[in-house]
């Protein structure tokens, strides 16, 4: 393969692994109409659920209204004093509110909300990472009409394995929220409605709160912030700037209305996960809920003094609140409607979501987000952890054996690669004049040519087949590494988080900050000197050779802040490449062109009168 068609590649390559934001940018796509969503100020609400036994009343009557019209406010009464009741277990601090009966935060033990970017500061905060948040509604609080929230004082008691919620109306409705801590994050909880009234109660249709995707620390830009559904065979998700942008069309074009509202969903929820880059709050209906629809709102600014000590933190940061919305009923005197759930609450650790998965038979590992090359990124965390359980040996050295190992299989098509492009250099004044002399002849051009690699022993298709080989795993090793909580907060050399950018110092250039980042910079010399060694194709033009030496600044842009994992990958992968091509250019000996076979001189035919 020329440098040309490398160069092509190397773009679309890129421009592959970008798709995802460009499409989420430019075309979100438009949500299932399942039923008109009232605009309202407050927005949609998180919910996560889990999944008691409860046995309803007996012959219980309820009556489903026609299609809904639902609204995602929660009526919160500030005047009125909130009451808090905290459990905790092996896995995680959850807090309970009495406003709106819910579950208002998850704590996880043992995962800090910050980490350190350098090893000799480790940087963590003695808070741990949350899950919802204190600012915004309780997950599973009842959404929408007054009349299912009142004041939404609810009264909280602790159970020997979770707590109970209760709250009932003047008109003898009651509402029975059981929660119970599980192993492995889950969480089990229902939601019951019980009519203790002599007289049919008309329930209109609401939003049940499944939790919001809130950033990890002050300093998450967003990255992976966004909610996920399922509906049975397809995951869709949204993310912020669904509800930021104003654009829409290639290269943002033309312009678009800022969305206010995403419903999605007919009768086919099967779980719905507000997430963030690192961790999930996945909410798993026993029957499959209507729809679900998400808002976008603002969450409460850093303080000032934490702005003063830390000058990279957001100062605006957003959430994405969603609900899971269920349809208006009838219930008659005596009756109970109940809804039951699963909630897992934790990190995004494809083990332990692969075994959900298998016990519920949902698909929940969708939401580690691996794309169309989802088993080799699978492949590749499975054998990363099986390495360093099996010897101990530290994450960045497995990376680094994993690339020498990804090298030594993918040696001979290089070679090979390598080779052929070689020969092909050499071979080109020739193949130039074999050009030019049919030129004037495009039939008999190709034949000649391909006359003229056979007798060369030459494949002009030999470098493009190793490329296109190594490009699924590395965009497999892409993704595993820009999910995989597995590398958080682990050290390597100078690199304080594995995760995250290498950045050793900060430049302040007025209100610009410029982080320094060693890695990307060190993966930079060696793609020049990579790109250096690579034999040029005597064809390419001026333009063409000047846009390959500013290739080596593209990629350094590409992956300045990129986790330092997938930079180390890429940074020993050229290192090795580095040392393929010189072992390979020793190898090869120069060897002289065999001519193409003479062409009949053409003989030009008369003219019939």
């Amino acid at each position: 393969m020329d440098r040309k068609s490398l160069t092509i590649l190397v773009i679309c390559f890129i421009l592959f692994i970008l798709w995802g934001t460009f499409t989420r940018k430019f075309f979100p796509g438009q949500p299932v109409p399942t039923n008109q969503v009232s605009n309202v100020n407050v927005p949609a609400n998180q919910a996560q659920s889990t999944n008691p036994a409860t046995q309803a009343a007996p012959n219980p009557v309820v009556t489903t209204t026609t299609a809904p019209t639902t609204s995602s406010t929660f009526l919160a009464h500030s005047e009125i004093p909130e009451q808090f009741l905290v459990v905790t277990n092996a896995n995680a601090r959850y807090t309970f509110t009495s406003r709106g009966g819910g579950l208002q935060e998850v704590e996880l033990v043992g995962y800090p909300e910050t980490t350190s970017t350098v090893r000799q500061r480790k940087g963590q905060t003695n808070q741990w990472a949350t899950l919802n948040a204190p600012n915004v509604p309780p997950i599973f609080a009842l959404l929408g009409d007054e009349s299912l929230q009142g004041d939404n004082v609810y009264k909280l008691t602790k159970t020997p394995s979770g707590v109970h919620a209760e709250k009932t109306f003047p008109n003898g409705l009651t509402v029975v929220k059981d929660f119970q801590l599980s192993t492995n994050f889950l969480i089990t909880a229902s939601v019951r409605l019980e009519n203790h009234s002599k007289q049919e109660i008309t329930i209109p249709s609401y939003d049940l709160s499944a939790g919001t995707a809130t950033p990890m620390n002050p300093e998450d830009r967003g990255y992976g912030q966004m909610v996920q559904w399922f509906d049975g065979s397809h995951a869709s998700q949204v993310a912020l700037n669904y509800f930021n942008t104003n654009t829409s069309g290639p290269l943002g074009l033309w312009s678009r209305t800022p969305k206010t509202e995403y419903l999605g969903g007919s009768n086919n929820v099967i779980w719905i996960a507000p997430q963030n880059q690192f961790f999930v709050m996945a909410t798993i209906p026993e029957k499959p809920a209507q729809a679900v629809v998400v808002h976008a709102v603002d969450l409460p600014s850093p303080l000032e003094d934490i702005l003063k000590e830390n000058p990279n933190a957001i100062r605006n940061p957003q959430g994405l609140e969603s609900a899971l919305v269920y349809p208006g009923l009838r219930l008659a005197p005596g009756g109970v409607a109940a809804s039951q759930f699963n909630v897992f609450a934790g990190p995004k650790e494809y083990q332990t979501l692969a075994a959900l998965s298998a016990r519920f038979n949902n698909d929940i590992d969708h939401v580690m987000n691996y794309g169309w090359f989802g088993p080799i990124s699978k492949a590749l965390l499975v054998t990363m952890n099986w390495i360093h359980d099996a010897i101990r040996l530290p994450y960045g050295w497995i990376i680094i054996l994993i690339t020498v190992v990804l090298k030594a299989i993918f040696w001979p098509l290089t070679a090979a690669s390598t080779r052929s492009a070689k020969r092909m250099q050499e071979l080109q004044p020739q193949l130039k004049a074999l050009q030019e002399k049919y030129k004037d002849d495009p039939q008999k051009l190709p034949q000649k040519q391909w006359e003229f690699y056979k007798k060369n022993h030459i494949n002009p298709m030999a470098g493009c087949l190793p490329m296109l080989l190594q490009v699924p795993v590395f965009i497999g090793f892409y993704y595993m590494l820009r999910t995989s909580i597995e590398l958080r907060g682990v050290a390597f050399l100078w690199i304080g988080d594995l995760s995250k950018p290498d950045t050793v110092a900060t430049l302040h250039l007025g209100g610009w900050f410029i982080p320094i980042n060693p890695l990307p910079l060190i993966m930079g010399v060696t793609q020049l000197i990579q790109m250096r060694l690579t034999p040029m194709s005597p064809g390419m033009d001026a333009s063409q050779q000047k846009m390959m030496k500013y290739m080596p600044l593209l990629y350094l842009l590409f992956m300045y802040n990129m986790s330092s994992g997938l930079v180390l990958y890429w940074t020993v992968s050229n290192v090795l490449a580095i040392v393929q091509t010189k072992l390979t250019r020793t190898q090869m000996q120069p060897a002289a062109a065999v001519p193409a076979k003479p062409a009949t001189p053409m003989v030009p035919q008369k003219k019939k009168k």
